[in-house]
């Protein structure tokens, strides 16, 4: 029995497309900044998200913890949401990478309003770390790929200008956002100091994000990334992955999100949907148990060749990408009513 591994986007493999341009790629040292694919690459991302410059970097965690490095210093606090990656999943990088503190609110659907975030900055006391950075995820993963609405992020833009504060985007699935939304990237990065790009999720890539932002942020964030132990070589047949991803696979996420939306309506009906339909935006969709149900149901999918995500013990994720087609979406279904059914 083949399985159906609808347990996250980051399974794709690589396209024989883009094997083929990896394989023909062009390489040179990037440590010596002479991998021309690289080096386009960075400027590609930098011109469709309106910024001067940008940086090829192994993780989209990496390319957080680089945005906090660059824009923070020891003592500072960062405001985030409270089930955001930077704070969730990356292993404390804030905290042992830029001696910051990180202030998590709780949002709707992984989604802050500017009030909320008005009313956390520290004041200015020396009993108070000082709120320097907000940071914010598009589409955010825990909230179950939701957009995150522009009008919102334009009113948590104009708090941050007002208190002279940064902000940094981790828009490590920017790109659902944009064909969700119909939104020109530049749009949301416009309202942003730095971005960081994914590539190893839906755009379906192997491995790599990019982070942008002004000239001298990035100049500082390739420092860091060298004192990280990010420097990379020959890169060039990466990079060669994102051109492709960048060419052909951006447009096609809307298939991801179609398939995600007959998915959500099928656990919908079956009333394991955890919110009404329309939170189900891009290409996650998330099921909700009994509290301490989950390992249980996660069993009984696999037993049916169905490979799911646990987020904890009531919550059960799953999520379409490029290697899930309408065959296995017509299997996935007729197994989500044979086991919840």
């Amino acid at each position: 029995m083949k399985l159906i591994d609808l347990r996250s986007d980051t399974l794709t493999k690589p396209t024989a497309g883009m094997r083929k341009a990896m394989y023909a790629a062009e390489v040179g040292d990037d440590v010596y900044g002479e991998d021309r694919l690289v080096n386009e690459l960075q400027i590609r991302v930098a011109e469709m998200l309106g910024k001067e410059a940008g940086l090829f970097v192994p993780s989209g965690t990496m390319s957080n913890q680089l945005a906090i490095k660059s824009q923070t210093q020891p003592g500072d606090e960062v405001i985030c949401e409270y089930t955001s990656h930077l704070f969730t999943y990356e292993g404390g990088g804030p905290a042992v990478l830029s001696g910051v503190q990180v202030h998590p609110l709780k949002g709707n659907h992984g989604i802050l309003d500017a009030v909320q975030i008005s009313e956390s900055i520290r004041p200015k006391d020396h009993h108070f770390a000082q709120t320097s950075l907000i940071a914010l995820e598009n589409t955010h993963n825990r909230g179950g790929g939701v957009v995150y609405p522009l009008p919102i992020i334009e009113q948590i833009s104009d708090v941050a200008k007002d208190h002279h504060f940064t902000m940094h985007l981790d828009g490590a699935r920017l790109m659902n956002a944009v064909i969700a939304c119909g939104v020109d990237p530049s749009a949301y990065a416009e309202l942003f100091d730095s971005v960081s790009v994914c590539f190893s999720k839906g755009l379906g890539a192997p491995v790599g994000s990019v982070l942008v932002g002004s000239a001298e942020l990035i100049e500082k964030a390739h420092r860091f990334r060298k004192m990280f132990g990010g420097g990379m070589r020959q890169v060039g047949i990466l990079a060669a992955a994102g051109h492709y991803a960048l060419d052909y696979h951006i447009e096609r996420l809307a298939e991801d999100h179609h398939r995600a939306r007959l998915l959500a309506e099928t656990c919908n009906e079956l009333g394991v949907l955890e919110d009404d339909l329309s939170w189900t935006q891009t290409n996650i969709v998330v099921l909700s148990f009994p509290k301490g149900n989950t390992a249980q149901m996660e069993a009984a999918f696999m037993d049916e060749g169905l490979q799911v995500s646990v987020v904890d013990d009531q919550l059960i994720r799953l999520v379409t990408h490029l290697d899930f087609d309408d065959d296995q979406l017509d299997q996935s279904r007729e197994i989500l009513k044979k086991v919840l059914g």
